[in-house]
């Protein structure tokens, strides 16, 4: 079974999360939101969501992928624990998909994971994807590395993440779904 751990915090922007959890569980993909603390997290807009399970109790080991959404100060706050830091770091290391959308591709700009592939960002944000080659398409992909611009380009970068932890047909029978191609 595929696992994805999408980490929730406050000020996370709701069309990215929810977007890609839906799409993901859509595809099969067991999607764990973990939160940073416990109870309600507060999105950007003010959207209430309930996490899944607390960080503390998830290791990542257990899971195929990792996601950070933007939305601000969701990345930034995302950024700033130590467990989600060292969790992507693990991830990546061990050669799980590691994925960021808007903002969340600066976390990965600081810890270096981004340097000298192609990323993508938010726009006007570039500067922050330390080391890597900016370019501006709306998902991009490089070796175990997806990126995504925002909100807008949410369900593309979902559909990405579908294809690439169970395969071009699941993600052609998610879009199909969705009414995204007939």
């Amino acid at each position: 079974m595929v696992k994805a751990l999408l980490f929730l915090a406050t000020g996370f922007e709701e069309i990215e999360s929810m977007c890609v959890v839906d799409t993901l569980r859509r595809a099969g993909v067991t999607t764990v939101l973990a939160g940073l603390q416990k109870g309600p997290i507060v999105g950007s807009r003010g959207v209430q969501m309930i996490p899944d399970s607390l960080l503390d109790e998830l290791t990542v080991e257990d899971f195929d992928a990792v996601i950070l959404p933007g939305g601000s100060p969701g990345y930034i706050n995302l950024g700033a624990d130590a467990r989600v830091v060292k969790m992507v770091k693990r991830a990546y290391e061990s050669g799980k998909l590691v994925a960021a959308i808007c903002g969340g591709p600066s976390i990965l700009g600081k810890l270096g994971i981004v340097r000298g592939r192609k990323a993508t960002i938010f726009p006007g944000k570039e500067a922050e994807l330390i080391g890597a080659k900016p370019v501006s398409d709306s998902v991009v992909v490089d070796g175990n590395v997806v990126t995504s611009r925002g909100p807008g380009t949410a369900l593309e970068f979902a559909i990405k993440l579908v294809e690439l932890l169970v395969g071009e047909q699941k993600a052609r029978e998610v879009k199909r779904g969705l009414v995204m191609e007939s």
